[in-house]
């Protein structure tokens, strides 16, 4: 009959219509207990991440020069802030940190300026030898870093470069570009090049299309490189004991912290409190960025 409306069989025969359970990732049902089993392993791999940060903490606030105690307490008995006041205000910490803040965000920002156009280079055209520097560009990763002390240091020294700023800043750069590029291309190479042609055809230039298209897609993966340079620089000790060499007024925090350590003593309070305030830079650059990394992790995970 026209007009008439189907009825379900269910309701027919009596029966309820089952509601469909909510069902979890992939499709299946989560249980409450493997749901409680997956909190308490990350909970208890938490706690085994934090754990030596809280130790380090625990023993800048000791007073004197203690290191070993019977028993663990995060605060101690007779806690104190006198160790931070001291390297902050005592020795040479603030100058470290301004040196290595200085010579880091440079390293970060010309690897990255450098990164970001070679890679674009070799993303979008095609010429002679491509393939080959790419290849060539990957193959100096696999050099072991000591190895580049010598060509590094002697190539500084003839460009008057050593016990400089921007001597530690090219150096680092150089280190950090090559990987940084392939990163770099293989972003770009997912960004439709249509986008860059409309942009061309609305009167853009290819550097325009570059600067207005292109990079403000490519923001995660811009952290990600700025991130990976920062890092390296920040915590690098080797390249910068060779080309800043006795100069102590360009010491960086690496070769500054070594002072709290003496042949037959060390100033266990003095290097804990540095080493909490030395994170802090840290910490904030990833707390401030983290949106970025995670939409970097999850971006190409959904197609369409």
């Amino acid at each position: 009959m026209s007009g008439s409306a189907t009825i379900p069989a269910a309701q027919v025969t009596g029966q309820p219509i089952a509601s469909k359970a909510p069902r979890g990732v992939g499709g299946r049902q989560d249980s409450f207990r493997k749901r409680l089993v997956i909190h308490a392993i990350l909970i208890i791999a938490s706690l085994i991440a934090v754990f030596p940060v809280l130790r380090v903490f625990s023993v800048s606030l000791r007073p004197g020069n203690s290191l070993l105690e019977r028993k663990f307490q995060l605060i101690p008995e007779g806690a104190n802030l006198d160790s931070y006041a001291h390297v902050l205000t005592g020795t040479a910490l603030p100058q470290w940190l301004f040196n290595s803040l200085i010579i880091t965000v440079g390293t970060s920002l010309v690897g990255l300026v450098f990164a970001a156009t070679s890679a674009y280079a070799f993303s979008r055209f095609k010429f002679p030898g491509r393939g080959a520097g790419l290849t060539m560009l990957l193959a100096t990763q696999l050099i072991p870093a000591t190895m580049l002390l010598v060509p590094i240091f002697i190539l500084a020294n003839q460009l008057g470069l050593t016990a400089t700023y921007r001597g530690l800043v090219i150096a680092y750069s150089v280190t950090t570009i090559p990987f940084s590029v392939w990163i770099l291309k293989g972003y770009y190479d997912t960004v439709p090049i249509e986008l860059e042609e409309a942009a061309r055809i609305d009167g853009a230039s290819q550097l325009g299309a570059f600067w207005r298209i292109l990079l403000p897609l490519s923001t995660p993966a811009l952290a990600i490189v700025f991130l990976f340079n920062f890092l390296t620089a920040w915590n690098e000790y080797v390249l910068a004991r060779v080309l800043i060499g006795p100069k102590t007024e360009l010491f960086t925090w690496p070769l500054g912290v070594l002072r709290f350590q003496a042949q037959f003593q060390t100033q266990w309070g003095d290097l804990a409190a540095s080493s909490i305030i030395i994170s802090v830079p840290v910490v904030a650059l990833f707390l401030y960025s983290s949106r970025w990394l995670i939409s970097g992790v999850t971006l190409g995970g959904v197609k369409g």
